[in-house]
């Protein structure tokens, strides 16, 4: 296995104008000719992640049902049923991937007549081996083309803010040191992640993290949150639909299932989802194939799965809210993102971050962290978490100074949960940061002993 992806990484170094994606690609030979057929599995084989061929149209419905195919390669005369009327056919029952038009008349006609199946290119034979290694590296950038501008409108429909930093997860804190660790261990493996914790937590920066170091990184990271998406739509947005498959449905549409494919589809607010949905997710996440919404063909898909949720799945499955088989099969691997609250000093750096970076986005100066706003910052439970945060910083920036009613003023109903203990060591933590870990200083600047900090960090396991 080494040694072959070895080889046709090295072949695609070798045609270079044939784009980085063919490597990558999977692609589906139909043509009654055996020559034709051998001709092009030895030009595209050596170049192409995996090509299956078949030497009719009964063959070609088998190998589309077993596999997913990103380009299918097709002869227009063959006995029984020409390439054009079989195309028709598979377009209506759900068939999207890109198809080329072999053809040994070049009339008007024909052409049109491929067009109108949805074909994407014509190839008239006899055709040299580099027509149809660009006609195939043209499908293939169309293709991306298409999915990287869905993937990207869908996420500016999505959110209404630009969302800073959003594939780092910062700070220096045990709890977010222990997350970036499990994340790196679980990133390479295919295993399914649950992300749980409060809202604004960054689950999202988690998923992308786990995407970021996973084989999938080169591939597309599709964000889905199931709580914006109107329940009569969920289906057709993640699964798809056919054309006439329900009113207002003017042509056929691939899911988001389909635009992640060979990357990461991330499910954020699972817990939203609504019951009749989450059996058709379930039986997607085991078979590993969607059914568009008016199709009569499963598709096959090849994707990592993350999922997110800010509710207590445990108890929506006793309250009948949610399926106990779906919680169980998500459930393999849980990481937990903990509460700004929790993240010992981190609030400080996420401020100083967001100041900076938001401070040149809005074009204003930056506003002073001063010691009433850093007691203020380390104080405050953030039940916003880190979306508050933001926040703030940028209504500060736009006011030119933190509002009175944060810089030092802790009202009883947002600290009352703060002990004397929790403020002492998010204080000394803060210190110890600022000075980067120097203890000697830290003790300077607190106005006690070194003895007591280390003492104290002992406790604290830092």
């Amino acid at each position: 296995m080494r040694a072959e992806t070895v080889r046709k990484a090295a072949a695609a170094e070798r045609t270079p104008e044939f784009g980085p994606w063919l490597a990558q690609a999977c692609i589906l030979v139909v043509d009654d000719e055996p020559g034709m057929r051998n001709f092009l599995v030895r030009t595209l084989g050596p170049r192409c992640k995996r090509i299956e061929e078949a030497a009719d149209t009964d063959e070609a419905n088998r190998k589309l049902d077993r596999y997913h195919f990103d380009v299918v390669i097709l002869d227009n005369i063959m006995p029984g049923k020409n390439g054009v009327d079989w195309l028709v056919e598979q377009r209506a029952i759900g068939f999207y991937a890109d198809a080329i038009l072999m053809t040994a008349y070049a009339d008007l006609e024909t052409a049109i007549q491929a067009l109108r199946a949805g074909a994407v290119d014509f190839v008239l034979k006899p055709f040299r081996s580099n027509q149809i290694l660009n006609a195939v590296a043209r499908c293939l950038d169309r293709m991306r083309l298409q999915r990287e501008n869905f993937v990207l409108r869908y996420e500016l429909r999505a959110t209404s803010e630009h969302i800073l930093l959003r594939d780092k997860l910062i700070g220096e804190s045990p709890a977010i040191r222990g997350v970036r660790e499990t994340i790196a261990k679980v990133a390479p493996l295919p295993t399914t992640v649950l992300l749980s914790g409060e809202s604004g937590t960054g689950k999202e920066v988690a998923a992308r993290s786990i995407h970021a170091l996973s084989d999938r990184a080169s591939k597309p990271f599709v964000p889905v949150n199931c709580a914006a998406i109107p329940p009569d739509m969920i289906e057709s947005e993640l699964f798809g639909h056919l054309k006439g498959a329900f009113t207002g449905a003017e042509t056929s549409r691939e899911g988001l299932f389909m635009h992640a494919q060979g990357g990461t589809l991330f499910l954020d607010e699972i817990g939203e989802m609504p019951l009749a949905t989450q059996s058709k997710l379930l039986r997607a996440i085991e078979d590993r194939r969607i059914r568009p919404v008016g199709a009569e063909r499963e598709v096959p898909v090849d994707l990592r799965l993350i999922f997110a949720t800010n509710a207590d799945l445990e108890a929506q499955v006793k309250q009948g809210n949610f399926r106990a088989d779906l919680f169980y099969r998500i459930n393999v691997m849980q990481l937990f993102l903990p509460p700004l609250r929790e993240r010992d000093g981190d609030v400080l750096e996420l401020a100083r971050l967001f100041m900076d970076k938001l401070s040149l986005q809005l074009g204003m100066p930056p506003v002073t962290i001063d010691a009433d706003v850093t007691a203020a910052l380390l104080h405050y439970r953030w039940p916003g978490n880190v979306r508050e945060l933001r926040n703030l910083i940028e209504r500060s920036l736009i006011l030119g100074a933190f509002p009175e009613d944060f810089r030092g003023h802790r009202s009883p109903a947002a600290f009352a949960a703060s002990t004397l203990e929790d403020v002492e060591r998010r204080h000394i933590l803060a210190v110890l940061h600022e000075v980067g870990g120097n203890r000697d200083e830290a003790a300077r600047r607190l106005g006690i002993s070194r003895k007591t900090i280390d003492r104290k960090c002992a406790a604290w396991n830092v």
